[in-house]
């Protein structure tokens, strides 16, 4: 079975090359890069940030003037007789935002960058709580109703924006598709892995990933994957409202833990950070490039804010007007990477492991064990280091298990925009649960598919790069919304508010 995935790993060595050139463009042409302080961005950075800065100014900073009124969205107690709260959508999305990501793409962003990486994963996320709100926004205005459920999202607004043509939903919808599928093994793998993780921390011994207890573990996820993602979207926040408060605290309340442990470090570490973000170190490559590129494309796969892979939860919501949500969308980039990524960033810094005689062994580890070193590090011959191991083993797993859940759900809504026939449904349910079921195999077969988990960075960049543009063409109606509400008159929202005919759902609204 190892020879048979490690050939399908060598297909695919062509995926890491391709996704660090649309990353780096056009920064790898020597033209480009001799030019002052333009050379060191990519047209990826301009895009995400450039795009995050516009729309922070032209909606007055939102993200900030209404943070507090998202909150109080938040807390109400609503029950949604058509779709889901929300609160419940918060959650959801947040079962897709807060992922692995947020471990091993800030570590791994620290290993590259340096701390400094982290200063400019900030940055991003705070303009990019504009974007999306932007996205979230218009997954609202132009959602549509299906039986008691809301669907919508990128493939729907997309749709709608460029000339209403079937072609291009479905054609956003295969995209979104696609880039699950290229996710999900990695999802899946991380799930198994963690939970060996666990096991051998209890147990003090090294467990073969081709045991009895991956194989197991493997049948139940599938199992528990299918049960929740096939009972639609109703059921799946029913668990994502349990599983993403509780993973949320107990990884905050691990890490608050060890920062407390480690209190005298907190200087070392807001010093590291904002001198690395525009001094880096040598050790890093030196480059100020290097470190804006790392905050930027790490903070990318952790809020994915940009890319439209989250506006599917927005539109599922019973909200009161589109911009509601589209508040309830920024504070999940803000929980995300500025709470989420935060704590992470300060595990790794102050474990001082990436310095010293170490430094070089630190390196050579992957992501992951290079998180677990530093939490070794923080508690050196302390009971607390098994407990400590086990806490941030069991949150990385229902991390990766509630991203599962989501990218076959959100498959199976933009499924839709292709058809809504049970057949299209039920093929896409299985197709992506099937590909999850891959990246078990992948574990038990004890081989990691660097060239396949590259796709996921490529369907980051590209998914950004269809996603934005539609965007800036839907942000007059964006923009002309926000304005209504903000005016809070008490008047509904209906097409005429944006100056289009087409809102359906929020006509039909007001007509009831």
């Amino acid at each position: 079975m190892k020879a048979i995935f490690e050939a399908i790993n060598n297909i695919f060595s062509f995926v890491t090359p391709v996704s660090d050139f649309l990353w780096d463009f056009p920064t790898n042409f020597e033209w480009y890069a001799k030019i002052p302080l333009l050379g060191n961005l990519s047209l990826a950075i301009i895009v995400l940030i450039g795009s995050g800065l516009f729309f922070s100014f032209k909606l007055g900073f939102i993200q900030v003037t209404h943070f507090k009124r998202g909150v109080k969205t938040l807390v109400e107690k609503r029950n949604a007789k058509t779709g889901i709260s929300p609160l419940a959508s918060f959650f959801l999305s947040t079962a897709m935002r807060v992922g692995p990501g947020n471990i091993i793409g800030v570590t791994g962003a620290i290993a590259v960058g340096g701390p400094g990486a982290l200063f400019w994963m900030w940055v991003s996320a705070f303009f990019g709580m504009a974007t999306a709100y932007m996205e979230g926004t218009l997954a609202q205005i132009f959602k549509e109703k299906k039986d008691d459920e809301f669907v919508g999202g990128l493939p729907f607004y997309g749709r709608k924006l460029l000339g209403n043509k079937a072609w291009i939903g479905i054609f956003l919808s295969v995209l979104y598709i696609l880039y699950a599928l290229c996710c999900l093994p990695a999802q899946g793998f991380n799930v198994v892995s963690s939970v060996g993780r666990i096991a051998e921390t209890v147990t003090g011994t090294t467990i073969a990933p081709d045991a009895l207890l991956y194989y197991i573990v493997g049948a139940i996820v599938i199992v528990a994957t299918a049960v929740i993602a096939f009972g639609g979207i109703k059921k799946v926040t029913k668990w994502t409202d349990k599983m993403v408060p509780v993973m949320a605290v107990v990884y905050v309340l691990t890490v608050v833990s060890l920062i407390l442990i480690n209190f005298t470090q907190i200087p070392f570490f807001f010093k590291s950070v904002f001198g690395g973000a525009f001094t880096p170190e040598a050790i890093f490559g030196g480059a100020f490039g290097t470190v804006l590129a790392q905050g930027v494309k790490r903070g990318l796969m952790s809020n994915e804010a940009g890319q439209g892979t989250i506006t599917m939860p927005a539109a599922a919501a019973d909200a009161e007007h589109p911009c509601e949500q589209g508040v309830v969308s920024s504070l999940g980039v803000f929980l995300d990477t500025i709470v989420i990524c935060t704590l992470t960033g300060f595990v790794v810094v102050m474990a001082h492991c990436w310095l010293g005689d170490g430094g070089e062994a630190w390196f050579a580890l992957d992501k992951l064990p290079m998180f677990t070193e530093s939490v070794a590090a923080l508690t050196p011959g302390t009971a607390l280091n098994a407990v400590m191991s086990v806490l941030v083993s069991l949150c990385f797993c229902l991390f990766a298990y509630t991203c599962l859940i989501g990218m076959i759900s959100f498959s199976e809504i933009v499924a839709n925009r292709i058809s809504t026939s049970k057949v299209c449904i039920t093929f896409v349910r299985w197709i992506c649960l099937f590909v999850a079921a891959f990246g078990i195999l992948c574990n038990i077969a004890g081989l990691e598919l660097g060239n396949l988990w590259a796709f996921s960075d490529l369907g980051n960049i590209l998914i950004v790069y269809f996603n934005v543009p539609i965007v800036y063409v839907g942000a007059k109606y964006v923009f002309r919304a926000t304005k209504h509400y903000k005016k809070n008159d008490g008047t509904p929202f209906t097409s005429d508010v944006i100056g289009r005919t087409d809102c359906t759902y929020w006509d039909k609204k007001t007509e009831d």
